[in-house]
């Protein structure tokens, strides 16, 4: 173990092995990183433990500085152990430099089966006891970290003290199709938001997209195409992220001795938005982290887009009407213009047809849930239904909610110490 200071703070990393297949320990084991962090006043105490999930799947717990957002506050009362989720950070990574080591994508992708949420919550639980010396410990979730969350509600409740979920309760049953059909109705409202603020967008992204579909440039290895273009939805689902597209759109061309072309500024804004590079797993495991009961995903946004054409750019600018932007949506095309992912196409493929996924959540257990629970749902969550988790909060037994709409789906980052507050304050009886 290594410690060292930041400002209030004491960190320690720390370095788990755990089996690669719970159900095979003795067998392959992977490296699970986690570092420690407890207020330097009270360092020496004997306090609960909070173990915090990122949201993703695929992206590392954040690297705070000194206390800041909701981090300051849990450590007045908590130890905190923020983990990268296997894949993820430090644990051994997986990406397109790591995973030929397994080998060619069938063993890859049988290697990643092994990256959701049901074998997350297992190395939670090999941890919790080299850490608490077995007592039981608060979880809080956010995004997919709170689908971790009711998974190890579902799967090992004896070892939560409480969970604390913000803008993360998935549907228990619902296939990706059927999280997909729910989410491009969002999306259009989320855009059409959007250029209400900003009407001079509409324009903009119209002569955008145009410029993509004639020329295809490429930043970086990187191929800048409308459907990449669009995916810039991704940023309406943040409490900012409205300001941040129109700001990359407004400095999008420029003048050139060759005529108007693309700025640098605008190309590199958009490689950096839409690259996977320091996350992955995020778009190979996403439509895996909704697997079951027996079918594929079989690229489930893309099909699912085919109901919704007024998405399709082609047929806007063919049109007088606004290029709609897509959000939390992972396309076959992602791994044509990545070159993040190009290498783990056949993998990606690999998984899509896969049909062997266990089920994630166990209904009766959740039914008779006496883990005290609490969750933020943000109103018009952009990355999750707020009518699927509604449905999964009536189906938690003592599951209490917060719903708000004064934070978009970052609400713990963005508004962190206050709603950790009140979602502590739910569980306590408080409020």
């Amino acid at each position: 173990m290594n410690s060292y200071r930041q400002p209030g703070l004491v960190l320690t990393d720390h370095r788990f092995t755990v089996p690669l297949d719970h159900a095979d320990p003795g067998g392959e084991r992977i490296e699970i990183f986690g570092r420690e962090i407890v207020a330097s006043s009270r360092a020496g105490q004997d306090l609960p433990w909070l173990l915090y999930l990122e949201g993703g799947p695929g992206f590392g717990a954040r690297r705070f500085t000194g206390a800041e957002a909701w981090l300051g506050r849990a450590v007045r009362e908590f130890r905190v152990l923020l983990l990268d989720q296997r894949g993820t950070g430090l644990s051994t990574p997986a990406n397109r430099q790591t995973l030929p080591l397994r080998g060619g994508p069938r063993e890859q992708a049988d290697y990643l089966a092994h990256f959701r949420a049901d074998s997350i919550v297992r190395d939670c639980e090999a941890i919790r006891p080299r850490l608490t010396g077995g007592a039981p410990w608060t979880v809080l979730g956010q995004s997919f970290g709170g689908f971790c969350a009711v998974r190890y509600l579902s799967s090992a409740p004896e070892g939560l003290d409480t969970v604390l979920i913000t803008g993360g309760l998935p549907s228990l049953d619902a296939h990706a199709d059927d999280v997909y059909r729910a989410a491009y109705p969002r999306i259009e409202r989320k855009v059409a938001a959007h250029y209400a603020r900003y009407p001079q967008d509409v324009e903009r992204a119209r002569e955008i997209t145009a410029h993509l579909a004639e020329h295809r440039p490429e930043s970086a290895g990187h191929r800048l195409t409308p459907e990449a273009f669009q995916s810039l939805g991704i940023l309406l689902g943040g409490g900012s992220g409205s300001h941040q597209l129109h700001h990359l759109l407004e400095n999008a061309f420029v003048r050139t001795p060759h005529g108007t072309e693309l700025s640098d500024t605008f190309q590199e804004g958009m490689r950096a938005a839409t690259s996977f590079a320091g996350h992955p797993l995020y778009a190979v495991l996403h439509e895996a982290i909704y697997g079951q009961g027996g079918r594929p995903t079989a690229w489930s946004a893309e099909r699912v887009r085919a109901e919704f054409p007024q998405f399709d750019a082609a047929r806007a600018l063919a049109g007088d009407g606004p290029v709609l932007f897509t959000g939390e949506s992972i396309h076959p095309w992602h791994f044509e213009v990545d070159p993040a992912l190009r290498p783990l196409r056949e993998t990606a493929e690999l998984l899509a047809a896969r049909t062997d996924w266990e089920p994630l959540y166990d209904p009766a257990r959740l039914a008779a849930n006496e883990v005290p629970v609490a969750a933020a749902v943000y109103h018009d969550d952009m990355y999750v239904d707020t009518a699927h988790a509604l449905r999964t909060a009536a189906a938690v037994r003592g599951l209490r909610t917060w719903v708000t709409d004064e934070f978009e789906h970052d609400g713990v980052r963005a508004g962190g110490p206050r709603v950790l507050d009140r979602l502590l304050a739910l569980v306590r009886d408080e409020v």
